[in-house]
């Protein structure tokens, strides 16, 4: 198979939960148990970090790599989902798997991968450990997809745990109200694991130590550490708070040497040393146009706390967002002085962009309708002016399409 074949083979197993949702969710963790133990168990062949929570897990994730690499550590990373190219899920030093890697590993596992009946996230997480096991990484950086305690990551032993923060997202598998999506988060905690939050939050705090105390694991809250003294090339003032637990991550961790200088650059240098994109990025200038993957309530909040710093004259909003969202509740949160283009993401779990603008006016947003995410940011250009302000957002999908 060509790499195109491979992927679109790999596109049209069981449903992959990014595109279609719901369906392709599992209640447990058997088929990734079975992969692992067929490729030889190659998650216990290097250490590793295990970092979720609702928002800032990924800038979190690539901030721990950075820092590990400019500590002079061989740092594998993998994440998801990805922006432009599947490959950008799984790298080391920053360097994406290469497309050979990820033909050779499907068709050398294809028929076990069939006859399990593996999911697209599955055999790709098995692939990220087998990878990283073969290229003999010293540490590394795993995201969990999609809650914590069924996540495919879950079978790694990590030397930290790290949950950045809960919000009400994926409610349909995660439960309705913040302790029920804590308590799934909170399955990433293991015995006698150090865990870190990001953030104290007084609804979830007592179901993270509760797990902990089973676990016999300590716990540390990075927002009540000491203010931060590290800057990041991240831009975006909500970076801060993933600052914060990146570094006390680091800190916890044992048997490596990591200074202050190499926290410091390591800081600076994520997008150079990670290839980090859609946070916060700044496409152009006159007029500016800028990027963030945001796509749910808490991490929206922060996104457009930081668009109300912006001087401008107009503000347009290229906005597109996934069908399983509480949309009336994001709505409410975008300015109403402004110019809207509203959109559906090029993925099945798309929401109408009929629907959307129909949603929006209730809220008092108002704009037109398009039919693909490059025709409302065509637009939204044609339309500014050189101080204008173009945001583009709503879905991790429509960054995707822009970039």
């Amino acid at each position: 198979m060509t790499y195109q074949e491979t992927l679109d083979w790999m596109f049209a197993q069981l449903p992959m939960y990014q595109r279609q949702g719901k369906t392709a969710f599992k209640k447990d963790l058997t088929n990734i148990v079975a992969l692992s133990k067929e490729l030889g168990n190659p998650e216990r062949k290097f250490k590793t970090i295990h970092v979720g929570g609702t928002n800032g897990k990924g800038s979190t994730s690539h901030m721990i790599a950075s820092i590990l690499q400019e500590a002079g550590y061989k740092v594998g990373l993998y994440t998801s989902p990805h922006l432009k190219n599947f490959t950008e899920r799984i790298r080391i030093n920053g360097k994406e798997i290469l497309k050979e890697s990820v033909v050779d590993f499907i068709t050398t596992n294809k028929e076990f991968l069939e006859k399990q009946q593996l999911s697209f996230f599955e055999m790709t997480v098995g692939m990220a450990f087998d990878y990283f096991s073969k290229e003999e990484v010293d540490v590394a950086v795993i995201e969990v997809g999609l809650g914590g305690r069924l996540d495919s990551t879950n079978i790694i032993k990590p030397e930290v745990s790290v949950i950045t923060n809960i919000g009400l997202d994926h409610t349909q598998f995660l439960g309705e109200t913040l302790p029920e999506i804590a308590f799934e988060k909170a399955g990433i905690i293991k015995n006698e694991i150090p865990v870190i939050i990001g953030e104290r939050q007084e609804e979830v705090v007592e179901v993270f130590k509760k797990k902990a105390k089973e676990c016999n694991s300590e716990i540390l809250f990075a927002s009540e550490e000491e203010e931060n003294k590290f800057k990041t090339d991240l831009l975006g003032e909500y970076q801060l708070k993933n600052v914060k637990t990146a570094v006390l991550a680091v800190k916890q961790l044992k048997n490596f040497i990591v200074s202050e200088n190499n926290i410091k650059q390591g800081l600076l240098k994520v997008a150079k040393n990670t290839s980090l994109k859609g946070r916060w990025q700044i496409l152009q200038e006159n007029p500016k146009v800028i990027c963030d993957t945001a796509h749910n309530k808490e991490g929206l909040i922060y996104t457009l706390k930081q668009l109300q710093k912006e001087n401008y004259k107009n503000l347009h909003i290229v906005l597109g967002v996934v069908s399983d969202k509480k949309i009336e509740e994001i709505l409410r949160l975008f300015p109403q002085k402004a110019t809207y283009y509203f959109c559906k993401p090029n993925i099945p779990r798309g929401m109408s962009e009929i629907f959307l603008k129909e949603q929006a006016n209730a809220c008092n947003l108002d704009g037109e309708a398009f039919s693909s995410v490059n025709q409302a940011f065509e637009k939204a250009k044609m339309n500014s002016g050189r101080e204008d302000v173009v945001y583009i957002g709503g879905s991790t999908f429509v960054v995707a399409e822009i970039l």
